[in-house]
């Protein structure tokens, strides 16, 4: 039997289903915005990590660290290209986890030998590619491991080697959109921390070399921080010390799954009240923006779902889709303006196959979001079933909204109606009117994604039926909408993800 009859047996037994449908109506409320991402919101990081980096007794990097990447790879290079652009977070000189040992890496001074060279290669892929640098810095060099308590540092930072990075940077030319200051040093930090004070202290530093050596407003990198686990007492001591007009963008990480090898976490990414516990984080971060007012609001600068290289038999499936497409939905009506999600290639959370460079199913996910959720976010609000996940933004490409449902059900479906939700002006008696179902003119744009014959824990993802593989020279397959009747009921079959544009939807926000 060839491949063909293969996917086309599985589509069929996929769609064989017991599952109940229910009729839900969501109500979006289209007159006004609840927050403004970037244009490139979907961002992915780089990272250092060497083959020999372990955890649960395996070693899932393979050759993506950055010191072992094939940078020629066509794979590698076409699925950056698809995004055009995607934002790339890559680590510093020397990661803070692996500056003086921490994580288990070792011969740390020798980590970065040849870094100039290797600069030099990764803005040569960069220029190909049409990436959108952010680039963190060491923030633990010159400071001094603590003999009272465990696993602080202290002492000032030494900015030295970040002068000399970003004077050869400017004399090739290279572009460097944003320096992120230091990973996982925040609070009680991932195997060494720094406090807050002296943090705040170390980034006005960092910021007054950035102006000098980038007098320029408009082309001056962003300086962003702190790059770790939110604490609101340590968030709020840095950014005080920091003061206002430092800090541009307040970058926190996100691995709220947990540990890669809990055998529970199949369960926890199905589950509507664990993916809303994660809201605390997000609104508290939220709060300390609103308070500092930094121009570049929050960032989530890393995010794997699960800690130390992901989970190896749920983070490259389809299953996975439902943690990180519900992430980039939650983080932007939060109001965050970036989500950078560890990694792009290495380890098992990787959005591409840390060997082939094929993408996994996250990655299908990702790349619909950026070329269909613009940077305008609505409220929505859904009350008949916890486990259908709704986000709304204006279209990326005007006019009209996108939305995007996930769900998290194995046994029901469901039949959307969409509600326009207005607030009237002050002249009007009425202040608050929810408009009828709304009923469109022009047919709906659909993308529905769905795991092969049903099997969330597998590799392959359908869009609109479609197996999502790369052609023979490795180019990103077509990914065309399905044309809906938009007299018709919005379908969402259990178990999918479906990303919805609807050119006729009257949002005053997207006008």
């Amino acid at each position: 039997m060839d491949l063909k009859c293969i996917f086309s047996l599985a589509i069929l037994v996929s769609q064989i289903s017991l599952s109940s449908t229910q009729n839900v109506n969501v109500v979006i409320q289209g007159a006004t915005s609840i927050g403004e991402t970037d244009d490139n919101f979907v961002c992915a990081t780089l990272d250092w990590w060497p083959t020999e980096k372990c955890n649960y007794n395996q070693c899932p990097w393979g050759k993506a660290g950055l010191l072992n990447l094939d940078l020629k790879k066509k794979g590698l290079i076409n699925a950056i290209k698809a995004f055009n652009p995607l934002r790339i977070k890559v680590g510093g000189s020397l990661q803070d986890h692996v500056a003086y040992g921490v994580g288990g890496v070792k011969n740390c001074p020798n980590f970065m030998k040849n870094e100039d060279s290797l600069w030099d290669e990764l803005n040569k892929f960069f220029n190909q590619t049409g990436v959108k640098v952010t680039f963190g810095l060491n923030a633990l060099l010159g400071r001094n491991r603590s003999q009272i308590e465990k696993g602080l540092w202290g002492g000032n930072w030494k900015s030295q080697n970040a002068r000399d990075f970003m004077k050869y940077t400017i004399s090739k030319g290279y572009k460097v959109d944003s320096y992120e200051f230091g990973n996982q040093l925040s609070g009680a930090g991932m195997g060494a921390s720094v406090e807050a004070e002296q943090y705040g202290k170390d980034i006005v530093v960092l910021k007054n070399l950035v102006k000098e050596l980038h007098p320029d407003p408009k082309t001056q990198p962003k300086v962003l921080g702190p790059s770790g686990y939110y604490d609101e007492k340590w968030f709020n001591s840095f950014l005080e010390v920091s003061g206002h007009d430092v800090v541009d963008g307040v970058t926190h990480h996100i691995y709220n799954l947990g540990p890669g090898d809990d055998p529970n976490m199949i369960t926890k990414i199905q589950d509507p009240s664990y993916l809303n516990q994660v809201a605390r984080t997000y609104k508290g971060v939220l709060n300390i923006v609103n308070k500092f007012k930094p121009q570049s609001g929050a960032w989530v600068s890393e995010s794997g779902g699960a800690l130390h290289g992901g989970a190896k038999d749920l983070s490259p499936t389809f299953a996975d889709g439902f943690w990180y497409l519900d992430q980039l939905g939650m983080a932007s009506t939060y109001n965050h303006k970036v989500f950078c999600r560890q990694t792009l290639i290495g380890g098992n959370y990787a959005l591409l196959n840390t060997t082939t460079s094929i993408p996994n199913p996250d990655y299908y996910g990702a790349l619909l979001w950026h070329r269909l959720m613009g940077s305008t976010v609505l409220a929505v609000t859904q009350e008949s079933n916890p486990n259908l996940r709704v986000y709304a933004h204006c279209a990326k490409k005007k006019p009209g909204i996108s939305t995007i449902f996930i769900n998290l059900s194995k046994d029901s479906s469901f039949n959307v109606t969409l509600s326009n939700y207005e607030h009237q002006s002050r002249n009007s008696r009425s202040t608050d009117v929810a408009k009828p179902e709304f009923r469109g003119s022009k047919d709906r744009e659909e993308y529905h994604l769905a795991a092969l014959a049903g099997n969330i824990q597998g590799q392959i993802v359908l869009l609109n039926d479609v197996p999502m593989v790369p052609t023979e020279t490795f180019d990103i397959p077509t990914m065309e909408p399905k044309l809906v009747n938009a007299s018709t009921p919005i379908s969402i079959a259990a178990h999918s993800i479906v990303y919805v544009t609807i050119r006729d939807f009257q949002a005053p926000a997207c006008a």
